[in-house]
């Protein structure tokens, strides 16, 4: 390979060099503060490599990669994610490990390694690249859903999750198996341009079951409905720092692969994927909304939360053919702002949480702005983003997604989309307005026993809030950015 190659790959091969720095770390260091600050140094000089590959990109390796300005924005968002997570997790890991010296080092080669996943998976243009990619995403989940060995729940989420993706992955093969067989191929390109050209047969009927076959496997990775049945309890039962990572980085990298995939297939695979995808996302919308609605578990609540946002972002997506530039801005954006909401929320969540237990009903959250009021201050502004609260990032985020999909005449999925939204309303509203009650209990308030919030989580939680006002109120060079990125797809 070239040198110009060899220099695209770099934010890949700085990746899988921090997975073995870190292995040999947490080999011979066995000291948590040791893979905390090695983590943050490697991922720092992941970001750096980012600019160095942009110089050399767009370039094709062989017929997997795509490294283009699309792939390193994905890059860039889910090593940012990452960081984050990293900051919120310190303190977090310090008080609910029995030995954090000795056990939490291997978070951070499991947090390394499902990243390098994602990140082959956001520039895949393969069949193999994309499987590659997603297992390589998925092993590192199941050890860190149930990574606190001590909890039952933990070990529970871990199990079904394991259970249930194992089970999606054999859909995806099967689904990948007929593909190969109806064309012929497993390159994206090569998929594509046979498609256009196939009749009425069998392998047209092989074809259409191989898409809808990866689509259940894509589904069950997205948490969609009727996909969704693991989410809250792997939600509730995963380590509050684990659980924010789960919401952004693994949904973050499997949209920017369906928006690759969907973008380069144009109206080849455009009338089946709006056909097949369509009904999920207004049901991800409808039943996200309505079962969060009485949930008084905050992680539940967010985990129904997140399935009705995925809807959301599939309904820009799914305008994608007619909508163009327009709609794939909507979904890249849509994701930056849901990153930085649900961050901050499961941030909070963490922040909130001592060495006995996690904050996780809006009772033990009831009053809290009467005694920690900049906590309570950042959960408003996530939970109102979240809603689509004009001045936050998640207003825009909507408002883009609706003005995507008009111009893509997707009418039905736009009233689905507004209606729920106001639906969406009453739950978030209701642990804001838990948070201003004066009828906190003194004995069962986090805020009451918690000390301070470490440094590291409170340096994230300041960046998250910053950057949740600056996407809501000045958006434009964020969208430059995007649609110069975006726009090689088209």
């Amino acid at each position: 390979m070239s040198g110009s190659v060899w220099m695209a790959l770099s934010p890949w091969m700085a990746a899988a060099g921090l997975v073995l720095v870190l292995l040999l770390v947490t080999a011979f260091v066995r000291r948590h503060g040791a893979a905390f600050w090695v983590s943050l140094v490697g991922l720092a000089g992941v970001a750096t490599t980012l600019p160095l590959a942009a110089r050399a990109a767009p370039v094709q390796v062989e017929d997997l990669l795509e490294i283009d300005r699309f792939a390193l924005l994905y890059c860039g968002l889910l090593v940012a994610a990452t960081v984050a997570v990293v900051l919120l997790g310190k303190r977090f890991w310090d008080r609910r490990l029995g030995e954090p010296e000795a056990e939490a080092g291997e978070l951070y080669v499991l947090l390394s390694v499902s990243l390098l996943g994602g990140m082959v998976l956001v520039a895949a243009i393969h069949l193999v690249t994309f499987f590659l990619g997603l297992e390589t995403l998925s092993v590192g989940l199941y050890t860190l859903i149930a990574y606190r060995r001590q909890g039952e729940r933990s070990t529970e989420a871990g199990l079904k999750y394991l259970i249930l993706a194992g089970a999606s992955s054999a859909f995806l093969l099967f689904g990948m198996a007929l593909l190969y067989a109806a064309l012929g191929t497993m390159g994206l390109d090569e998929m594509v341009a046979r498609t256009s050209g196939m009749g009425h047969g069998l392998d047209a009927v092989l074809a259409l079951g191989g898409l809808a076959l990866v689509l259940v496997g894509i589904g069950f990775k997205l948490a969609l409905v009727p996909f969704h049945l693991w989410t809250p309890d792997v939600y509730e039962g995963a380590p509050a720092p684990v659980t924010a990572f789960v919401a952004t980085v693994s949904k973050g990298a499997v949209f920017g692969l369906l928006l690759r995939w969907s973008a380069t297939a144009g109206s080849a695979w455009g009338h089946p994927l709006l056909v097949m995808l369509a009904p999920v996302a207004a049901a991800s919308m409808i039943a996200g909304n309505l079962l969060a609605l009485f949930q008084s578990n905050l992680k539940r609540l967010l985990a129904y939360s997140s399935i009705a946002h995925l809807g959301y972002v599939l309904v820009a997506l799914l305008a994608l053919p007619v909508a163009g530039g327009v709609a794939a801005e909507a979904v890249t954006f849509y994701l930056a702002a849901y990153f930085v909401t649900i961050l901050g929320a499961f941030g909070l969540v963490a922040a909130l949480s001592d060495g006995d237990g996690e904050a996780e009903t809006i009772d033990q959250v009831r009053g809290l702005f009467w005694r920690r009021p900049w906590l309570a201050a950042l959960f408003t502004a996530m939970l109102l983003s979240l809603a689509g609260i004009p001045v936050t990032a998640g207003f825009l985020a909507k408002f883009y997604a609706v003005a995507a999909a008009v111009e893509g005449a997707r009418w039905v999925l736009v009233l689905i989309l507004v209606l729920t939204s106001a639906i969406g309303l009453f739950y978030y509203l209701r642990v804001v307005v838990a948070m201003f009650s004066n009828e906190g209990d003194e004995g069962t308030s986090p805020s009451k026993a918690l000390p301070a919030v470490a440094p590291a989580a409170g340096i994230a939680l300041f960046a998250l809030a910053v950057l949740l006002v600056w996407l809501g109120t000045w958006p434009a060079p964020v969208i430059d950015w995007i649609r110069g990125a975006v726009a090689g797809l088209l």
